[in-house]
């Protein structure tokens, strides 16, 4: 699709915490794009999520809570209240910090991982900083068939934002330091 012609399927670089995560039977995708950020600044942009993806969340938050979905996840200090020790989520302590809607579970000056555990499906989001790309991987490991079902469900929905979250990196790499963003006053 022309519109994202500068995202590229590339897999995660294996350095990446996710693929420590990753076992046989788990979800895991991996995109990259242009862009020389640090990790902590290229998710905090690509997250920036444009009004239909917020819509589609909340959504998405409506229809699932009958069946005990988190519509926002567990941060690192409720992970460390369930005996996940820090080794296991961060190599340096996040407080519970979050982006949008994503707790922060591990972050280094190479890689920024997001996400959270449930009871359907556990899933983490990285932003892997290498050679002037930012990698972004989505893993899932789902739990049960309504894990299942709703990886399916949002596959397709997926594809598109994390496509989208990219370009929109490739777009803020391409625009000079001193020109604002749209929508943005200029100092």
């Amino acid at each position: 699709m022309g519109l994202f012609r500068s995202v590229e399927t590339a897999p995660l670089p294996k350095e990446s915490l996710l693929w420590s995560l990753h076992a046989p039977g788990d979800f895991i995708d991996g995109y990259r794009v242009r862009a020389a950020f640090a990790p902590r600044h290229a998710a905090e942009i690509a997250l920036r999520f444009p009004a239909w993806v917020r819509l589609l969340l909340r959504l998405r938050g409506l229809l699932l809570s009958p069946f005990d979905l988190k519509s926002q996840g567990q941060t690192s200090q409720d992970m460390a209240s369930q005996g996940v020790t820090s080794q296991d989520t961060t190599s340096q302590d996040t407080g519970g910090d979050s982006i949008a809607i994503f707790p922060v579970t591990h972050e280094s000056a190479q890689e920024l991982v997001l996400g959270f555990d449930d009871h359907h499906l556990d899933f983490r989001i990285s932003f892997f900083a290498r050679d002037g790309y930012i990698h972004n991987a989505t893993w899932v490991r789902r739990h049960n068939r309504l894990g299942r079902m709703y990886l399916a469900a949002v596959m397709p929905f997926h594809i598109l934002i994390a496509k989208q979250m990219l370009a929109r990196l490739h777009r803020h790499a391409g625009r000079p330091a001193d020109r604002p963003a749209p929508g943005q006053a200029s100092h």
